[in-house]
């Protein structure tokens, strides 16, 4: 039997406590501290799961094979450096970093070290949409809505970068082509950031995504819908539903030759999963679900939305 990964956690605020009470439950790995700026948050998360605190995370980095990074977006770029730079095995929040060149160093640094960059995407882990991927063929057009409550927490950096990401990597996922153009437009309502985004992107294969983000709902709602020759595809994550719509001959349903399927996910730990699937790839040394070179696909893609909004204002 092979030894616990010893890991650590760097910004133990909302999702980095997630992320230390996961791997100290979880038996391929070993937390042995956590760091934070905030030396009461950091006690009180380390007191909680009977690890060290670190107020500078660079001493915890020779004490690990690998940590979580989750402190801001804007210091994304120099902690995971320093932890590659250590030989530390990272997975780091999305998005990957705050620009398309700091995601280039991070991924060439992880490739050179031959190190694991893995980027916490974490809805690629939803079964309903890992159902999704097995049955896509050619996407033709797709469509999300992702709304939700405001909230201070993401404020920081414009919608795209906060919600609209996560359907940017879905749609990446999916379709196996590069993206022609992109029509965008956004508004600030509650914050001084775009707080409603919609983008309109065409793929070199003709496919069609349209994506809509929202932070001032007055309902949370995260649809996501795929149409293809052969089929019609679609989430309600709220509701951990799946429907598929494919033709089928002698099929009676409401529409003639189109059978209809709906299957109910149970609630799971998505994040449980991701971490799993980080320690796995570290003990087997294969690809992680989410490689560093995904991560900075999904941040290029959401800063070419932001220019194209701001082209449209003039």
């Amino acid at each position: 039997m092979t030894a616990p990964t010893k890991v650590g956690v760097i910004g133990v605020g909302y999702l980095g406590r997630f992320h230390a009470e996961k791997y100290a439950h979880l038996k391929d790995a070993e937390l042995i501290g956590v760091a934070d700026l905030n030396e009461g948050r950091a006690q009180e998360v380390a007191g909680a799961l009977g690890v060290r605190v670190f107020t500078d995370y660079r001493q915890l980095l020779p004490e690990v094979d690998a940590v979580s990074v989750a402190v801001p977006t804007s210091v994304h770029f120099p902690v995971v450096q320093d932890a590659l730079a250590a030989g530390c095995q990272v997975l780091v929040e999305k998005p990957i970093s705050v620009t398309v060149a700091e995601a280039d160093e991070l991924v060439r640094l992880a490739r050179e070290r031959g190190l694991i960059l893995m980027v916490g995407h974490l809805e690629r882990f939803n079964s309903a949409m890992e159902e999704i991927k097995a049955r896509v063929t050619s996407p033709r057009f797709i469509e999300s809505h992702r709304l939700s409550f405001f909230k201070e927490r993401g404020t920081d950096v414009d919608v795209v970068l906060d919600l609209m990401i996560h359907d940017l990597d879905h749609v990446l996922n999916l379709v196996p082509s590069p993206v022609k153009e992109i029509r965008a437009a956004g508004i600030s309502v509650l914050t001084d950031r775009i707080d409603l985004a919609n983008a309109r992107l065409e793929f070199a294969d003709g496919c069609i995504a349209n994506l809509t983000a929202s932070r001032m709902s007055f309902k949370s709602m995260r649809k996501f819908r795929l149409f293809q020759s052969d089929a019609y595809l679609a989430v309600d994550f709220e509701n951990r539903e799946l429907t598929v719509a494919f033709k089928k001959e002698g099929a009676m349903g409401p529409i003639p030759g189109v059978a209809l399927e709906t299957r109910r996910f149970p609630q799971e730990d998505i994040l449980n999963k991701e971490i799993i699937a980080f320690v796995e790839a570290i003990k087997t040394g294969q690809e992680p679900r989410i490689s560093g070179e995904a991560g900075r696909a999904a941040l290029n893609l959401a800063l070419e939305i932001m220019a194209a909004m701001k082209m449209a204002k003039g």
